[in-house]
Order: C-alpha cells, then structure tokens, then sequence
C-alpha cells in the first residue's frame, strides 16, 4: 500500500458525477443508481472476504472496509459506492459494547436501563476521536476508487441509535426506548444531545476524509408517531445538517449533499423535506407520484423499488423499473431499492435492476 493511499488529499479527478448532480438537483443525463447495502451477504465474494473475521473486526480493518465497498463495483456499474461500516459503530465509540450475534443481530451486553447510566457514556468529542479507522477506510477507499464514482459516507440518526442502545438490540416494538420517551422525556433529550454532538464531527471527519455524500439512516422511524417524531426525532435530524453544514464551513471543506432516510416515516415527509437535507430517500410504502406533490420541486428524491421485486424475474423487474422510473420522472432523482439487499438475494437480479434504470432511464430522455 502506497503512503498516499491513507492522506485525504490529491484524490483522483471524479469521472462519474452524475450521482452528485442528482443530489444538487442539477440536470443528468440520465437516472444514477445505487443500493442501499450494496456490499452484502448477497455476494459469494463478501462471505468470503468476511468469513475469517467477527463483523465489528472488519470493521476496524480499514483494507477490509475497502475491499468489501468496492466488491459491489467490480460486478456493477453503480453510480456511487458506500462505504462499509455499520451505525452502531457510533455507540462504541461512546463506550458501549456492541456484538454481532451470527443470526440474531446485533446485541449490547449491557443496555441503558437507568438515567443515570448516561454518565458512563464517552465525552462526545472522545467518542467521535475513536473513530478513526472509519475515517481510514474512507480515505483508502477514495483513493482506490480512483475518480469511478462518488463515495457515500454514513451514520445513524439519534433515536434509530437510541433505540438500539435502550433496547439492548433489535425489537418488533421498541417499547422500552419509547417507554424513556414517555417516562423519561428530559433524560431521552439528554441521551440524543449526546448522539448528535457525538454524530457532528463523526460526519464532518467523514468528509475530510473524503467522503462526497452523506447518509443519515433514521432506520426505526416508523416506531414513532407524528407527535414523538416531532418531538424526539425531528429537530435532531435538523440539527444534525444544520450543524454538519456549519462544521464543514468552519473546516474549510466543499459542502456535500446530505441525504435522509427515514424507514416508514411517511407522515413526516413534509418535515423531513424542510429538515435541511439535499434528497429525502423513500421506502416502497410511498407511491412516488404523491411523494412530489407532498415535497415540491425543491429536493431530490431516492428510491424506491420494494427490496423483494428482486426475487422476481429479470423481465419483472425490468417492467418494475420502468414503472418507477415513469413515476418519478427524469430530474431530482436518485434510484434506489426502499431499503437494504436482502443476504439471499441473486446478484444477476441485482444488475439486472442496475442496468434497467439505465437503459429506461435514457429511452424517458430522447422521447
């Protein structure tokens, strides 16, 4: 490996930036696309690579994370890589032990159960400083990518956190972290507080490293209604582009395109729309029609094919596509699938969608 390869500067010239027009809202020849985990188990390549080592292993090896990002462009002409990390990284950084279960997910020995548990909690700007080896794989990995296509950088959003934190790992309801909200507002406050002084520079030592875009995944919206969302996981996501846009400025560094995605939460679209952020990604439980109306001409949208058409077949998919495409018109918009690749999926499908947004998305621009 060349010394260069871990100093974010002299990054090779971008030769593919349709992507970031997209989320400029600037006009493109045709639709880009990418997917959301689209370094996954669907890849025998990714099973291999990752077989010697437990998941948070690979992703505190910089050369793995690389690797595992760009294994999906060597099969695919994708329009933007992500990086490969996980949001839950974040909660380690802040002192927390965090397991990957084979099978089961991710699991935290010991969840928060009291307020006071909070002050175990890492100084905020500690905890984004043990983040590092993110920062690494975002360097090495612009490099290596060698100008091909933009790369994504990522984090949780601070309830999505919250909730995995209070939860000790997955849950159908989430009802002990919403219990915190409804018993313990002012401790729940100070927990996201936390979490968000905590994601600031995280995502703005993303970019300095070279990320061109970000992602702020608010995976567990859904779990909330209009009125705790607004509340307890709103103003956060605001705060969070508010301040990283700051952050970047205060650094010297280009503003990049900041995109949200907020898993079922539908209701909150007008808000989201206005909550700072270039592209509003969608879930399938949006028809993409009434999506636009709702938010204007004013964001770019991403999305949003149902993850499971592609276990239809090839022909399929392709009429899927086009639908959507049809739907959501030519401009201000990103493809994508609703939410992430499934483990069993076929990757021919997968290219098979790819190639479908591009020979569709060209055929919408000559008519």
């Amino acid at each position: 490996m060349e010394a260069k390869e871990w100093r974010p500067q002299s990054f090779p010239e971008l030769k593919n930036d349709t992507f970031l027009r997209a989320a400029w809202g600037q006009d493109t020849d045709y639709t880009p696309v990418w997917c959301m985990r689209q370094a996954g188990r669907y890849l025998p390549e990714f099973r291999e690579t990752r077989a010697a080592q437990d998941f948070f292993s690979t992703c505190r090896s910089p050369e793995t994370c690389c690797e595992l990002t760009l294994q999906p462009l060597r099969r695919f002409p994708l329009d933007a890589a992500i990086i490969f990390s996980d949001i839950l990284v974040v909660p380690q950084a802040l002192g927390m032990e965090v397991t990957m279960v084979p099978g089961k997910g991710p699991s935290f020995p010991e969840p928060l159960r009291e307020e006071q548990d909070l002050v175990q909690l890492r100084d905020p700007a500690v905890a984004a400083s043990e983040l590092g080896y993110v920062f690494q794989a975002i360097t090495l990995t612009r490099h290596r990518l060698d100008g091909r296509v933009p790369l994504i950088g990522f984090a949780g959003a601070p309830w999505t956190l919250m909730t995995y934190m209070i939860e000790g790992g997955g849950s159908s309801t989430m009802a002990q972290a919403k219990r915190w909200l409804y018993q313990r507002p002012q401790a729940s406050h100070q927990l996201l507080r936390i979490l968000t002084d905590t994601l600031v520079p995280y995502l703005v030592g993303q970019v300095a490293a070279g990320a061109q875009a970000l992602q702020l995944f608010e995976s567990h919206a859904g779990h909330l209604g209009p009125e705790l969302f607004t509340k307890f996981a709103l103003p956060y996501i605001h705060d969070v582009a508010k301040r990283v846009k700051s952050g970047l400025q205060e650094a010297g560094l280009a503003p990049v395109p900041m995109i949200i995605f907020a898993k079922d939460g539908h209701f909150a679209l007008e808000e989201l729309a206005q909550a700072g952020y270039e592209v509003v990604g969608l879930d399938w439980t949006l028809a993409p029609e009434k999506a636009r109306e709702r938010v204007g001409k004013n964001v770019t949208l991403q999305g949003n094919l149902d993850p499971c058409a592609l276990y239809a077949s090839q022909e399929e998919i392709q009429r899927l596509v086009q639908q959507m495409l049809d739907d959501f018109g030519c401009q201000r918009y990103i493809a994508n699938l609703g939410h992430g690749l499934y483990p069993d999926m076929d990757p021919e499908h997968v290219g098979a969608f790819v190639d479908a947004v591009h020979r569709h998305s060209r055929l919408l621009r000559q008519n």
